[in-house]
């Protein structure tokens, strides 16, 4: 298997899952936060939804520099959210398939301005820093649901409500 084969599998997988968690949220729950230190449900959905997108707007450049190559997605719906997430899978598809199967060893920086804050090649960086960095923000965003009392779907198996 190649490793675009691979990530294929699991964007459309860990799209799905994110799909499945913006499907129990409603645009009431929005500003909702758990603790005044905490993101609130809308900015943190707004967050794991724009980390699937990486993969389509930092992995073709070399270099990501958050001071010229990152605007934070502002939303306003969850229909939004969801219309986001699916036109971005299409533009992550696209993105994995154009690009050469030997660039995906080829070396890639994170930065912000003056501070690198990572460097590792493609592959790794979707694995480190977006699909696991999502993935992590999204079992946040499932401790949000459990707080408000909304169904958490299973996303790796079965959950308690189901």
């Amino acid at each position: 298997m190649s490793i675009k084969k691979s990530f294929l599998i699991e964007l459309e997988r860990e799209t799905s899952n994110t799909g499945r968690v913006l499907d129990r949220i409603t645009d009431e729950h929005l500003d909702w936060r758990p603790h005044e230190k905490s993101m609130s449900l809308g900015a943190l959905a707004a967050h794991v939804v724009e980390l699937h997108n990486w993969v389509s707007k930092a992995i073709p450049k070399d270099v990501f520099d958050f001071k010229t190559d990152y605007q934070p997605l502002k939303i306003n719906s969850v229909d939004e959210l969801k219309d986001i997430l699916i036109k971005g899978l299409i533009a992550n598809k696209e993105t994995i398939e154009q690009l050469p199967e030997e660039d995906w060893l080829k070396e890639w920086v994170l930065k912000a301005g003056d501070w690198e804050m990572a460097r590792l090649p493609k592959a790794g960086a979707v694995r480190y820093i977006i699909t696991n960095h999502l993935i992590h923000h999204r079992g946040q965003l499932t401790v949000y649901l459990r707080l408000l009392n909304i169904p958490v779907p299973g996303l790796y198996g079965p959950s308690a409500d189901e």
